[in-house]
């Protein structure tokens, strides 16, 4: 259980694979916490990667804030993290709002950035999308406690219950992350996608309310593709394994570009 600094904050991180010589970096959403990824989606990358998950502020077991839940903010900690692992260059993926902070950092440094994963990212203008992450937290904790289940073989106790349902609690009704969303509503439309340097998966639920939206960034993102997945906004819990193994298809190819560098 691995807990470092990072920008003065203390952040729960999960590592797999250290030797392999690319990284990805993996961005879950608001309201859920890194086991979106490390149960199954995490394990299949790991076989070709190095993983980095962490928990995002005051989400998991990272230390809890009250504020800088903006875009700027998180994105700033996703780059303060790379440099306290000494990670010059990654791979980033970014899930429901992750993939919002996914896309600000990699316009933001894209230089760190080699490719570039957004899956189910809404646009923050609409607000049906911001509603399907409130909606989605709650299939997100059905799934976790399930998962804790099947993997640990013992059952959630009640504290550990209570203790995940005080965490929405706190995000819900004592912090900015509400109002810190609202303020981002015109990001997708202010961005220069001309700026945007990493090649771009997109991955979106056939079924989500959020994939106009992938279906826009793929018109706006000049080297980007888009991969539809049976499912809605919860495809990372629905189709985790073929999730998996498009990415590290995706990715894959700048693993064969650096082999044929080294030959």
């Amino acid at each position: 259980m691995p807990i470092i600094s990072v920008n003065n904050k203390k952040v729960h991180i999960q590592e797999l694979n250290k030797g392999a010589e690319q990284t990805v970096v993996l961005i879950h959403g608001m309201f859920s916490n890194l086991s979106i990824y490390y149960f199954n989606i995490a394990p299949i990358l790991a076989k070709h990667f190095h993983v980095v998950m962490f928990d995002l502020k005051s989400h998991g077991m990272s230390e809890r804030f009250t504020d800088g839940y903006d875009l700027e903010n998180m994105s700033s900690d996703v780059l303060a993290l790379m440099d306290v692992l000494d990670i010059q260059k990654a791979h980033l993926v970014g899930y429901s709002f992750g993939g919002l902070i996914a896309l600000k950092t990699a316009l933001k440094s894209p230089n760190r950035i080699e490719q570039l994963v957004v899956i189910e990212a809404p646009d923050p203008q609409d607000e049906k999308a911001r509603n399907i992450i409130d909606e989605y937290s709650k299939e997100f904790l059905e799934h976790y406690v399930a998962n804790f289940t099947d993997t640990t073989k013992v059952q959630m106790g009640k504290r550990q219950m209570e203790k995940n349902h005080r965490m929405y609690e706190f995000l819900f009704n004592q912090t900015s992350i509400k109002a810190d969303m609202i303020k981002e509503k015109y990001f997708l439309s202010k961005v220069n996608f001309s700026e945007l340097k990493p090649s771009t998966l997109l991955m979106y639920g056939e079924d989500s309310n959020c994939r106009p939206t992938g279906e826009l960034l793929n018109t706006q993102i000049e080297a980007s593709e888009l991969k539809l997945i049976p499912g809605d906004h919860n495809i990372p819990i629905q189709e985790p394994a073929l999730i998996a193994e498009i990415i590290t298809h995706f990715l894959s190819k700048s693993l064969k570009t650096l082999s044929q560098n080294h030959g």
